[in-house]
This record gives structure tokens, sequence and C-alpha cells, in this order.
């Protein structure tokens, strides 16, 4: 990370020509517009490649300890996927201006908190399908709900319950509710597709429930990732999740194969795929980067970030085949640089309140303090962020869409890379087993608690409101002199366009001592709502909390809804050498959570760490009465707020 003073970033943005001619050919056109057209897409289609039931009748396995393979071939993110180009910030690494100094927020209460139980867990996950699974995490926690029930999908599985918390499904894997073979047989040895960033919505509109993963195909024999990937988008037949599903496979490799476009340096992949829908459309956004290290777009494996737009009514109504428009033309100008889209968040909405201007619009926010986002001058730190506006989504449903993307950089708080966020001593037993047992092949190694990985400053979910755009993303602070994770906010006037858009309201969440990582704010329709995260620190185990949001913004406390047990004791946290731990591989957290409108409530989703256990107990036992895997201990919480 550079030593850098204050960068002035402009308010208003253009197309990048340059961008377009490497990604699609032809010659680039010099000038600029305000809220330039930045694409019109590219249609295709897709066919339904599946019609399922819920999977029923799935067990779990009995533990058998570390069993080889534990992860996949391709490696435990499957080729890359769950890709970060961003360093975690280290104390010190910027100057002391260009972290934000914040005033510390108290923890304390649970105000509105109703209904709280712990959703998936790691056993549950690795068990899943009598033990044909990989040891995984983060859980990367999706949540989606209505009235009558909640739906739970994480890195691995999915699970249905009852708002009171009792589940009206077994555990099931995410390769079965897919319709794949297990990610592995362990009678067989045969390896099934990698499915990894599960996301899922309800749809007020349609009364359905959409669930999208990123699927990596595999050679059955080896595990090894192929070169294809898709875009897996379930849509449930009836108002009730557990009547089955429709499948619609589309792929995303795009190197000009199986109806992809062929864009620099690919195949690629789909990483990070985040959903919403507005009245007409159903949008997936993705960031695409390189399988290889080939350099991409941007010289950094980065192709920028995606828009694929389904024709939501097809979709409902499982139509054998429907349009896709893709977007791929998602940068914008600051200057003279072009700065790529990364991390696209589409903005949901409570219930039905979609936004029905200019025939149809979604919306879209960004950040840009990454690495993917400033390509050969990276800072780590930035003062604005994208606002995308796509309209005439109505058109989706003709046979010749006409939808139209634009985007500006607004002003706005300064945020950075945060650090990692140290976590509370207490026991890690599978630390200790490594210390005195060889984990990795290279001998046993001493192994010890280490600081959870604090995301990049992406922005996380967003909702539109009350006539507002809701963000929130991870961000380094300063509180009391101590270099700290925390999270900035921001509610956003769309205006009638990007470039009248404007950050009407923002603010900083930093608890003094302690991390807040992995923000997720949802919304109702009059504009108060919740904010889901994890405390985690010195005093704090990671913790599920929560802030109540207003219409100007979260406001008061720190809310825990449910203390952490112990700190995470995960196999990314260790690594197989003497080196310095600072370079070791990162320790997995999140990747994300949910906050999810009801009526006049927010189900909010977390990762937290739910159970702890001695090293005595995890020699006797590496499940610890079934409350952990042997390799990972990460459990989910799903909690009701009334703010």
């Amino acid at each position: 990370m550079h030593s850098v003073g204050r960068r002035a970033l402009l308010a208003a943005a253009t197309v990048s020509a340059t961008t377009a001619a490497m990604l699609f050919g032809g010659t680039a056109t010099a000038g600029a517009t305000t809220d330039p057209v930045l694409d019109t897409g590219l249609l295709r289609t897709v066919s339904q490649g599946a019609d399922l039931a819920f999977p029923s009748g799935q067990s779990p396995g009995t533990p058998a300890g570390i069993q080889t393979p534990e992860f996949p071939a391709s490696g435990q993110d499957g080729a890359g996927a769950n890709r970060s180009n961003s360093r975690q910030m280290q104390p010190n690494a910027l100057s002391p201006g260009g972290v934000p100094v914040v005033s510390p927020t108290a923890v304390g209460g649970s105000p509105g908190l109703g209904t709280s139980f712990q959703g998936l867990n790691g056993f549950q996950e690795r068990y899943a399908n009598n033990g044909n699974q990989f040891s995984v995490e983060p859980p990367d926690q999706g949540l989606c709900a209505n009235g009558s029930l909640v739906f739970e999908v994480v890195n691995g599985g999915v699970r249905v319950y009852t708002p009171s918390g009792t589940a009206t499904s077994g555990v099931t894997a995410l390769n079965a509710f897919f319709g794949y073979a297990p990610a592995i047989d362990r009678t067989t040895a045969v390896y099934g597709p990698i499915i990894t960033d599960p996301t899922c919505l309800f749809d007020s509109g349609t009364n359905r429930w959409f669930v999208n993963v990123l699927t990596l195909d595999t050679d059955p024999a080896t595990g090894n990732t192929t070169g294809t990937d898709h875009l897996d988008v379930a849509v449930s037949k009836t108002a009730n999740p557990l009547d089955g599903f429709s499948i619609y496979r589309l792929p995303v490799q795009d190197d000009g194969t199986q109806g992809t476009p062929m864009h620099k340096d690919c195949p690629c992949i789909g990483d990070y795929p985040h959903i919403a829908a507005d009245q007409f459309g159903f949008y997936v956004t993705t960031n695409e980067y390189t399988v290889s290290s080939a350099p991409g777009v941007f010289g950094n494996t980065f192709n920028g970030a995606q828009i694929y737009a389904f024709d939501k009514t097809a979709l409902a109504a499982g139509a054998r085949n429907l349009n896709v428009v893709q977007f791929s033309r998602t940068s914008l100008q600051q200057g003279a640089t072009t700065v790529p889209g990364f991390t696209l968040a589409p903005a949901q909405v409570p219930g039905t309140a979609y936004q029905t201007a200019d025939n149809g619009t979604e919306y879209f926010l960004d950040s840009v303090a990454g690495e993917e986002a400033q390509p050969g001058a990276f800072t780590g730190q930035a003062q604005s962020i994208g606002v995308y506006r796509l309209t005439n989504t109505k058109s989706i449903q003709s046979a010749q869409p006409a939808l139209s993307l634009s985007g500006s950089l607004r002003d706005s708080e300064r945020y950075v890379v945060p650090p990692r966020s140290a976590q509370k001593n207490g026991p890690t037993p599978l630390a200790s087993f490594c210390s005195v047992t060889d984990c990795f092949g290279t001998g046993p190694r001493p192994q010890s608690e280490q600081g959870l990985d604090s995301n990049d400053s992406r922005m996380m979910q967003v909702f539109f409101a009350n006539g507002r755009l809701y963000g929130a993303l991870d961000t380094g602070v300063q509180i009391n002199g101590q270099l700290l994770a925390g999270i900035a906010w921001f509610l956003v006037d769309p205006g009638t366009a990007p470039s009248t858009s404007s950050v009407v309201q923002q603010g900083y969440l930093g608890v003094a001592g302690q991390n807040v990582i992995y923000p997720a704010i949802g919304a109702l329709a009059n504009g108060s709502g919740a904010m889901a995260y994890t405390l985690v620190g010195k005093d704090h185990y990671p913790s599920a909390a929560y802030s109540l949001v207003t219409a100007t913004g979260p406001t008061g406390a720190v809310h825990v809804a449910a203390a952490g047990a112990g700190p995470q004791d995960g196999f990314s946290e260790y690594f197989p050498s003497t080196a310095d731990p600072a370079s070791a591989p990162r320790p997995r957290w999140g990747d994300y959570g949910a906050a999810v409108p009801v009526g006049n409530t927010i189900w909010l989703a977390s990762e937290y760490i739910g159970q702890t256990c001695s090293f005595a107990a995890y020699q006797n036992d590496t499940t610890c009465g079934s409350t952990r895997a042997p390799l990972i201990n990460w459990a989910t919480r799903i909690s009701a707020v009334s703010p």
C-alpha cells in the first residue's frame, strides 16, 4: 500500500472509449458527454437447463476426521473464485491523513430484536449429502424471506425455516440443489462442479424465490477446472420453495465459446455474483477475472464488472427460452483516468416498490478504492462512489431489448481499504493441532490465532427505498489513534440521471478497540431499516451485530444479536511455513451477509462463531460434539429486527 495525500475525485464521468475498444474491438473515439450511454448491451438467450424437485432425504455423513482431499483440486476457492486483488492495510501503511478519524460508537442493548437463531454452520456444510462435501470458508451467507418462510443459502448448502426458526427442510447440499453430482463422491473419488458465491432473493412481484450461484465446471476424474463456468439461476415453481425449481445456466467464461462474447485474455470467471430485481428484470452482476495470470483489460487480470439482465417475467413463468442482455462497458472516467466498474451492487427494493421511471429503472452503486478500480496507481483510498442507472428495463420482454446503461462518479466521504480485524484471544484447537501435526504436507509448524479478513472496500448490499439508495462498505478508521476496521455508509439521491445524483447523507460506524465488518443494509418503504455486520476485536469474539437505520442513516449504539462464543479457528487462518503471518493466506470471513425487509421487519444474516472447544476436547472429537468440522468452525446467525 502506498502512502499518499488527499486525492480529489471528479463528480462527472464519461464512458471509456479506449476500454470499449479493448473489450470489443473497433476504434476508440475522443470526446466526453454527461451521463454517456455506457453500453446498450449484448443480447443473448438462455434456455431452461433443468426442472428439479427440492432435494429430499439428504442425511449428514458420519464425521471421519480430516479426510483427503478436504479442498477442491483447484484450490480452496476454485480456480481463483472469490478473488480480490487489494492488499489488506497494515498499521501506518497510509499517511495519517489518509484514514478517516471517527468518533466511537458504544456497544449495548438489542432494541427491536425479535426472533434470533443459529442458521447453517461449518459442521452441517461439511457433512451434508452423506459427507460428500469439502471444507469451505467463508460461508458467503445469503438470505431471503417472505411472511411465511426464511431461506438460507451458504457455500455448500441450503435450508428453509419458518419465521420462528423451525427447519422445514433438511440441510441440503448446494450441488444437489442445483442438480449436480456431489462436490466429491468419497466412495468413488469422482468430483462434481465447484459451486460458490450463493445469493437468494424473494421477489414479491412474481411470488418467486430466486437463487443464484457461480458454477465452475471440473474434470470428474481430477477435480481440475476446465475453463468453463456459468451463472446458475434457480427460480421456484410456486411461492413455496419446497415445491421445486427451474434452473437456467448462463455461460460466462467470455472467450467466444458457448454463446459468450470474446473478451481480452479469457476464459474468465464471473466472480462474486450479486442479484436484485425491478418490475421487469432480474439482474446479476459479476467481477470478470481472467482464469490465468494474463493481464486482462486493466492490466491486473481484471476485465471489469459485468451486468446480466434477465427477463424476470419469463423466468418466473418457467419459460423454455428467454432474453438475457449482458453489459460489459461499466468503466467511468476520472479526468483522464479510466475507473473500471468493480462490484456493481444492484439495488433491491422492499416489497414491490420498484422504480418505474423511464419505462423501468434499476440502480447500481460501486466503490473505487479497491485495487481493481485503480489499475496502475493503487492508493487504497477514494472520495467518490459510482452511481449507475439502467433504464427502459421493460424492453427486456421484447424481441429486441433496448436497455440503456449510464453512470457517473459522485463525491463522497473518504474511505480506505481496511486492516485485518483482530480477534479476542481464545481457544484455537486447530492451530494447536497443526502445530504438532503435519497439516500441510510440510511438517508441523507453529500456528497461532490470526486476525480476520476485513474485505477490500467493495460496495456491499444496496437498497432503493424512500427515494434513496442505501449502501455500505468496509473501510479503515482511526479511533483514539488506533487503526481499525469500520463501516462507511451512504444514502444517495439517484436524481433523474447519474449526473444529477448526489450523496445526501453519509457517515461512519466504528467502535473503540473493536472492528465492525461486512455490512448489509436493508430498508423498509418508509426509509427505516437495519444494518447487519460482524463485531469482533480484543473484547469480542466474532459476533452477529446490528444497527438501527432511520431515513437519514444508521443511528444509535452497536447492538449484539448473538455474542460469539470463541475465535475463528479455520484452515485459511493458518499457513504452511514459518513465514511472516502478514504474508499468509488471508483468514477468510464473510464474504457477505444480508438484510431483507419483510412487512415491518428486517431479517438479518451475519457470520459469527457459535461454539468453543479446547484442544483436549478436539483431540477426542474433531467436531467438538458436532458443533464444528475438523477444519472449520464458522456459523451463521439469522435474526429479525423491528426498526
